[in-house]
């Protein structure tokens, strides 16, 4: 499909600058884009590439000030970027979607599944199931007794959803997400051996949640492993038995949270983060990467380092990280000096 800058414009409430009728038919990024396409300019870092960049169409903020010219047609917004993830929505939604029940997937006769929802080959649907309306269930995902999956809800391929589960609605599971596999629970014996400890409770995922490919939440001891309402976690990230994680909180790749450990509401984690068990993290916190928490954090606090410290702080005591075999070599020489003080 084509469209004009006018009407990228008008969907946008954006105001158009250059030629109105210029026509794209596909995104680019702003380095590789070629005529014909549409690019956006939000990170200052790019800002080069808007003087060289032969795509038709840029969108650009609203108070972005060239300083040389420019050959595209400039749509200018409040923000770009929010501009461009909602035009690919709307591309997104024009895209046909898969429907109906393959006849190579097995859904138990006891499953509740909507009449608008598809399942792919191979998939599983167990006793006591219920899908919602326009779920996409793709090939070999396996979705266990009484697990309930809210309407318009996707999971992509090799998804495991165990028993008794509980997945909100508009929500994106990713290939080879586990929901619900056992916590950790062993019990150390006399003996050095580990008697394992049932986990009887469940996952609880809300309504709006997206979960990267090859992260896995385990199921709660007793009760629920909670992830609210409008959470966003990236791949390979390991959510212990128990957690809850606060609504709208985001995570990047390669995080652990360990068993019993509460994150609050709107918080930013970076990846490769590590949260001991049985910690409360308050709301609006920042987690710079690779930071070890260790003990529990108050509400809108910036932490980083291992273990973690006020982010201020460990900038500072950075520095004297950095210059430590200099600090120590002048502290030796030091002493020297003062024992040739003392003897003499």
């Amino acid at each position: 499909m084509e469209f004009t800058a006018r009407e990228i414009a008008d969907l946008l409430q954006g105001v158009c600058e250059g030629n109105p009728e210029v026509r794209v038919s596909q995104l680019a990024k702003i380095e590789e884009a070629t005529k014909g396409t549409m690019t956006f300019l939000a990170n200052p870092a790019y800002t080069n590439h808007i003087y060289s960049t032969e795509a038709s169409i840029i969108l650009v903020r609203d108070d972005f000030q060239p300083e040389k010219d420019i050959q595209g047609t400039l749509i200018r917004v409040k923000d770009p970027y929010g501009a461009l993830a909602h035009l690919l929505e709307i591309y997104k939604k024009n895209t046909p979607e898969k429907t109906g029940l393959s006849e190579l997937a097995f859904v138990s006769p006891k499953a509740e599944v909507s009449n608008s929802a598809y399942i792919g080959e191979f998939a599983y649907v167990g006793d006591g199931a219920v899908v919602g309306k326009n779920v996409r269930i793709f090939p070999h995902a396996y979705i266990g007794d009484n697990v309930h999956i809210g309407d318009n809800t996707t999971l992509y391929s090799g998804v495991r959803i165990y028993d008794n589960s509980r997945i909100g609605a508009h929500c994106t599971i990713h290939s080879n997400v586990v929901i619900g596999a056992d916590g950790f629970g062993f019990a150390p014996q006399t003996d050095n051996h580990y008697k394992k400890v049932a986990q009887i409770g469940n996952v609880i995922v809300e309504d709006h949640v997206e979960i990267g490919a090859g992260t896995a939440i385990d199921r709660a001891t007793l009760g629920s492993t909670i992830i609210q309402r409008g959470v966003k976690l990236d791949n390979l990230i390991q959510i212990g038995h128990n957690v809850v994680i606060g609504e709208n909180t985001v995570m990047a790749a390669q995080c652990g949270v360990a068993g019993s450990s509460k994150i609050g509401k709107n918080c930013m984690i970076g990846g490769q983060v590590g949260i001991s068990g049985h910690l409360i993290i308050g709301n609006d916190v920042k987690i710079a990467a690779q930071t070890g928490i260790s003990s529990s954090i108050k509400g809108g606090q910036i932490v980083m380092g291992s273990p973690a410290m006020e982010a201020s702080r460990y900038k500072k005591s950075f520095v004297y990280f950095r210059n430590f075999e200099k600090l120590v070599k002048r502290i030796d020489e030091l002493e020297k000096e003062i024992k040739k003080l003392k003897s003499s």
